[in-house]
């Protein structure tokens, strides 16, 4: 069947999340008087991205609200008993610093120009509508998407093939004309191939080797690689060497 729409990841897909966290957390911690609490400033933001971790994936298999992810990533990172509002107000003051660093990766613009004629788009994260529907709009790509879905509304987490099953709905496509672009190797790219779509994989970093991949996902290094792997007439980009 011929692909019809595109559903991506948002954070580290299209926004370079863990570059915006890793700046925000430092100019956070720096202005808090916190930078050296934890030794070295590598070892405070290790410590951060264990603690969101943990906590993301008690909130990606149900067993926390978004809200209550958040505060515990606080408590735990600070090792501190701290109220709701404590540790919401720790968290806003942080999330400041981390918007400052918003951005795009330089591929994400061009990719999606080239998409745009042939393929329809959507949008399917794990985090919650509220964050992810702001970030979209800051960073300028709100309108590239005719529908948003997140976890956190509907109830089911990637990789569960009822996540990928939803924005198949909400397109009004079967999955076999749906293709599904994200970075995780394992959450989208066998979670999306497991659930019938055409499963992108984009493995920015290069950490996975051919030995390593997980079977069905069709692996790119770049989303210049994204339309030769749709089938897209275009010359933007170049055929995946990864099948």
């Amino acid at each position: 069947m011929r692909i019809r729409a595109v559903v991506w990841d948002v954070d580290d897909t299209l926004f370079d999340y863990t570059s915006a966290d890793r700046a925000g957390m430092r100019a956070h911690l720096l202005a808090e008087g916190l930078l050296g609490a934890f030794g070295t400033a590598e070892r405070a933001l290790a410590r951060w991205k264990e603690a969101t971790e943990l906590h993301w994936g008690r909130f990606a298999a149900g067993e926390a609200t978004f809200e209550g992810q958040r505060r515990d990533r606080v408590r735990t990172f600070l090792a501190a008993e701290l109220s709701d509002a404590e540790a919401d107000e720790w968290f806003r003051r942080y999330v400041g610093h981390y918007e400052a660093a918003w951005a795009l990766f330089p591929d994400v613009l061009p990719a999606l120009d080239a998409l745009t004629a042939g393929y329809r788009h959507a949008v399917l994260s794990n985090s919650s509508l509220t964050v992810q529907d702001r970030k979209l709009r800051v960073l300028g790509v709100h309108d590239r998407f005719e529908t948003i879905l997140c976890a956190a509304e509907l109830g089911v987490s990637k990789p569960e093939a009822a996540a990928f099953h939803a924005a198949c709905t909400a397109l009004g496509l079967p999955p076999g004309e749906v293709a599904y672009v994200g970075d995780h190797p394992e959450i989208d790219g066998r979670g999306a191939a497991e659930a019938g779509l055409l499963s992108v994989w984009i493995d920015r970093a290069g950490v996975c080797t051919v030995r390593d991949a997980p079977r069905g996902p069709r692996r790119i290094a770049s989303l210049a690689e994204l339309p030769a792997v749709l089938g897209a007439d275009t010359r933007f980009g170049a055929r995946s060497t990864f099948r």
